[in-house]
């Protein structure tokens, strides 16, 4: 582990924890955000992962708060050992390193889909009002606007006509509006293949779900096309309907209030995914350029995709689409060449 100013602390921290024991440390994960996550190996060799948010830039407080949600709605979570919000410490249960995102294949896509819709759903079950924040208009607004400021502006140096911002504005209030309009729920927030852990067992021991300190309450459609619209993965659009299908029916036998009309029920599905990708393309533009990471960047042609063919379908969102087609010359990074996985 580096020797870091917050990597002192954290040695020290472990050290109170476990006095006069070898401990070794190395690093587990990194975030997205400032968070980072490093695996420590007790004495007799159980591990443990500990996440250093630091003070100032993160806050574990929602973590914890979400992770009891969830854990009493269910979920299988990481357990909490030890928590130090002060400084910015948690020591978490070890649930592995295979993520979705490695598991994931034709053959075992169903099953590992399967067990997330039955998490999702039991999460979905224990929703209430009043608990977590709501996914309003004001986050909604904020969340959109990364798209013109960060992937527009800043990524592909564009400064939009006048009728180009309003056509995108007027796109942005259909999207709101449609979010707005849908059944609320508990929202994982980033509920997709690398945040699920794939660990031995059938559901409730599968997936381990990581990564939901930004938990809110929400449309209903959030998570399911975070699932499967992934930005890290993407699906023969026929084997994407037929694992929606199979959410929205366990759903409807669940009891949540999904529309009895799935066709009604996809459309708001696909809206919602667009409100994200344009959200995701901001975010992955605002890590490169003010995080300096550029992992993210290979991701963006997958994104991309999935929201031209949503912006190419309704009548109301054919501005959107528009505005897309004209960005092709603008397009600041070359487009690695992905396969969605066949269907078998």
């Amino acid at each position: 582990m580096s020797r870091d100013a917050r990597g002192v602390l954290l040695r020290a921290w472990l050290d109170r924890l476990f006095p006069r024991q070898e401990i070794g440390i190395e690093p587990a994960s990194a975030d997205a955000s400032f968070r980072r996550y490093f695996r420590v190996t007790l004495a007799g060799g159980e591990t443990r992962i500990v996440m250093d948010a630091p003070p100032g830039r993160e806050d574990c407080r929602p973590f914890l708060r979400v992770a009891r949600l969830f854990r009493d709605a269910g979920a299988h979570v990481p357990e909490v050992f030890a928590e130090d919000p002060e400084q910015g410490f948690l020591l978490l249960s070890d649930l592995g390193e295979a993520t979705y995102l490695d598991a994931l294949g034709a053959d075992s896509a169903p099953t590992l889909y399967r067990d997330a819709n039955a998490a999702l759903i039991a999460i979905q079950r224990a929703s209430r009002p009043g608990v977590l924040p709501e996914y309003d208009r004001a986050l909604l607004a904020r969340e959109l606007a990364l798209f013109p400021d960060w992937y527009l502006a800043r990524h592909l140096g564009l400064t939009l006509e006048a009728d180009q911002a309003t056509a995108l504005t007027g796109v942005f209030e259909a999207l709101i509006a449609n979010t707005l309009a849908q059944p609320k729920v508990f929202v994982h927030r980033d509920y997709h293949s690398r945040n699920l852990m794939a660990v031995d067992g059938a559901w409730p021991e599968n997936p381990g779900i990581l990564d939901f300190q930004d938990a809110v309450h929400g449309p209903i459609t959030y998570d399911p096309v975070s699932l499967y619209r992934d930005a890290y993965i993407v699906w023969e659009e026929e084997r994407e309907l037929d694992f929606v299908i199979r959410y929205w029916a366990a759903a409807r036998r669940a009891g949540l209030p999904v529309d009895a009309d799935f066709d009604a029920f996809y459309r708001d599905y696909e809206w919602m995914g667009a409100q994200r990708q344009l959200k995701v393309l901001g975010i992955f533009a605002r890590l490169f350029h003010r995080d300096g990471k550029d992992a993210y960047l290979k991701d963006m042609p997958r994104v991309m995709a999935h929201l031209r063919r949503t912006s190419r379908r309704y009548r109301a969102l054919a501005p959107l689409a528009r505005l897309l087609d004209q960005l092709d010359k603008h397009e600041a990074q070359t487009s690695p060449t992905f396969e969605p996985l066949a269907k078998q």
